[in-house]
């Protein structure tokens, strides 16, 4: 849709997606499956290390056909779900609100904020003054034309994803069924105490999977944990910053900060070979090692009971990360089928982590 042909059409046109540059085909074989089994056919259309991967319906669909089908927290490698409705070029640069407003309109739906993003890419970094700087302005018109209401958090968010000044996706986001954070990524600042930037993993772990109310529910004074791969802390850190006691499993030096908490235990022992004396409440995992050896090491320790939480990390390997992950997640479920026991399990292509995912279990029977 250009700027001159800005008629009012409703519908959803596309999925749009945001991701980790580099991960475009991970992201468009995710949702390429999920669409498989839908009655809203389509196709991938998406560009290496461009951030983000569309599904392009053949016809516009209500969000009705897909609401409850396709559902955001089932993706691992998209950051953010945005239902699109049109794609705007040749925006002019002296009045794109006037040109914007009527296709916004055409939504035919309020919403209770707007949010004006783009690629994490560098590329697209350069775009930030830019909307920074027209996010005001438009907001005002929003509101003025009636198409914001703030007071009503459970309604849509508007999403304006620039790929340029004069170019600009325009969709929205269902709250209940999406990332709450602009971009998709949450903004966390490095603590101070923290000996290394890898805390920062386990903090987005911890709000993605389980959130601030679940936080203080599962991890507080009183419960105990077992990290693997403890060097030089990072992880330990955000564990005993809530109360938790901790063994730091690594033949690796551990903060003397963190040992002077008197809430660590350090054991020099081989974390693949090491389990527990009594069960724990959680054990988290960031060593680096194949992913088929960590997959397998997680689901033994839920198989076992030597633990009832687990946040791990799997390094991915530079070709087929996809089907990885997929070899992974079936070896844990195969593991806990054998034993007849039901695990929770999700993973996530989370900001902070690099080749790599995050992967969150609970045993589904932790009350016994």
């Amino acid at each position: 849709m250009t700027a001159l042909d800005s008629r009012a059409i409703g519908g959803i046109a596309a999925l749009l997606l945001y991701c980790r540059a580099g991960f475009e085909n991970e992201c468009a074989k995710e949702v390429a499956q999920c669409m498989s089994s839908q009655e809203t056919p389509g196709y991938i259309r998406s560009k290496p290390q461009a951030g983000y991967v569309e599904w392009v319906f053949h016809e516009r669909v209500d969000s009705a056909q897909i609401d409850g089908q396709v559902r955001f927290r089932d993706f691992i490698f998209a950051r953010q779900l945005i239902r699109a409705s049109s794609w705007v070029d040749g925006l002019p640069a002296g009045d794109r609100i006037s040109v914007l407003l009527p296709v916004i309109a055409s939504v035919g739906i309020k919403f209770s904020t707007v949010l004006l993003e783009t690629a994490d890419t560098n590329e697209a970094k350069e775009l930030s003054t830019f909307c920074r700087q027209f996010a005001k302005p438009l907001e005002q018109s929003l509101r003025a034309a009636g198409l914001i209401e703030a007071s009503d958090a459970t309604l849509p968010r508007l999403h304006l994803f620039f790929t340029g000044s004069a170019r600009v996706c325009i969709g929205w986001s269902d709250p209940a069924d999406s990332s709450p954070w602009p971009m998709g990524i949450p903004r966390l600042t490095m603590p101070r105490q923290a000996p290394s930037r890898s805390t920062l993993k386990l903090a987005e772990a911890l709000q993605w999977f389980i959130g601030d109310y679940e936080d203080r529910n599962l991890l507080h004074e009183g419960n105990t944990a077992v990290d693997l791969g403890a060097a030089p802390g990072g992880w330990t850190w955000q564990l005993v910053r809530r109360g938790l006691h901790v063994t730091a499993v690594d033949n690796g030096p551990i903060s003397a900060d963190l040992l002077a908490t008197g809430n660590v235990d350090h054991l020099r022992v081989d974390g693949f070979r090491y389990r527990p004396r009594h069960p724990v409440d959680w054990m988290v995992c960031d060593m680096v090692e194949q992913p088929i050896r960590i997959a397998t090491l997680i689901a033994d320790w839920l198989a076992q009971r030597h633990c009832t939480h687990s946040i791990f990390n799997l390094k991915l390997p530079m070709k087929k990360r996809y089907d990885e992950v997929i070899r992974c997640r079936d070896a844990m479920q195969q593991r806990w089928s054998e034993k007849r026991m039901r695990c929770e399990l999700r993973f996530k292509h989370l900001y902070h982590d690099r080749e790599e995912i995050t992967g969150y279990v609970v045993r589904a029977d932790r009350s016994r």
